[in-house]
C-alpha cells in the first residue's frame, strides 16, 4: 500500500511565527505518526522560515517511522543529511527564495551533479530520491543519475484536477510506468489533498510514498489532526 508521510513544515511555520516553541515541532511529529502516518517529511530551508537544521536532528533522533529529508543539496544541506542520515533524502531544485518547490530538476543537463549527489548518499545508506517534473525523459534521466525513486510533482495535476481528471493524470500515468519499467522506486508530492490524492493512487497503485503537508495541515484546522491523518490514509485505499 502506498505510504502517507506527513510534512510537517507548516507546524514549524506556526512556531516561528511567535517564536518560542508552541506547537511543539516534535511532540507534532509523534502525534502524526501515533495516529496513522508512515513517515514524517521536513524540507529545512536555508533561511529557516520552517523546519530548523536543529528541528530535523531532534526529529532523527525521536521519531520512528521514516524520516525524509527534501531540500536543494547545498553544501549545508548535504552536511545536515549526511549527520543526520535519514531513510530518505529527496533532492528538490529550489531556489534560495522559493516560496514553495516549483519545478523538478532536468536529471539530463543536471546528470553529472546529480549523480555524484547519489553517489554521495547511498554511501552513507540514505535512499535517494529525485524530484521531476511528470517528463518520461526526466524519469529515466533519474535513473542514470543512480537514483533509487523518483518523486513526480504533482501540482499541475492537482491544479487541473476539476477541469479533467482523466487528462490531468495522464503523463503522471506515463511517468510512473517508465519509472516501474527502469526499476525506480516511485513517490508523489505537491498540493495533493483529500479531494484529489484517491484518483491519484486508484490510477498509480504502485506509488511507493506520497508526501503531504500543506493540505493535510490546513484540513487539521477543521477535521482535528488525528482525525485528518486517518482521513488522508482511508483517501489512498478509495476505490474509483
Amino acid at each position: 500500500m502506498t505510504k502517507l508521510s506527513v510534512n510537517i513544515n507548516k507546524i514549524a511555520t506556526i512556531r516561528n511565527s511567535r517564536g518560542g516553541n508552541m506547537p511543539d515541532v516534535v511532540k507534532a511529529a509523534l502525534d502524526i505518526e501515533r495516529f496513522g502516518a508512515d513517515g514524517i517529511t521536513v524540507h529545512p530551508r536555508p533561511d529557516a522560515r520552517h523546519i530548523r537544521y536543529d528541528d530535523v536532528t531532534a526529529l532523527k533522533q525521536q521519531i520512528s517511522t521514516e524520516l525524509n529529508i527534501e531540500g536543494n543539496p547545498i553544501d549545508s544541506f548535504i552536511d545536515l543529511v549526511c549527520q543526520t542520515r535519514p531513510a530518505q533524502v529527496t533532492l528538490v531544485p529550489d531556489a534560495v527564495d522559493a516560496i514553495t518547490s516549483n519545478a523538478g530538476w532536468n536529471t539530463i543537463e543536471n546528470r553529472e551533479f546529480l549523480t555524484k549527489m547519489c553517489e554521495l548518499f547511498r554511501s552513507k545508506g540514505i535512499r535517494t530520491s529525485i524530484f521531476v517534473d511528470p517528463v518520461v525523459e526526466m524519469v529515466r534521466g533519474a535513473k542514470l543519475c543512480g537514483a533509487d525513486r523518483v518523486e513526480l510533482y504533482t501540482e499541475a495535476y492537482a491544479r487541473d484536477y476539476k477541469a479533467n481528471r482523466e487528462e490531468s493524470i495522464a503523463p503522471y500515468v506515463a511517468a510512473a510506468e517508465a519509472a516501474r519499467e527502469e526499476g525506480l522506486g516511485l513517490n508523489a508530492g505537491h498540493d495533493l489533498s483529500l479531494e484529489n490524492l484517491g484518483y491519484f493512487i486508484a490510477r498509480i497503485p504502485f506509488c511507493d510514498e506520497v508526501s503531504i503537508g500543506h493540505a493535510l495541515i490546513s484540513d487539521a484546522l477543521y477535521f482535528g489532526l488525528e482525525n485528518t491523518v486517518q482521513l488522508y490514509q482511508r483517501a489512498i485505499l478509495q476505490k474509483f
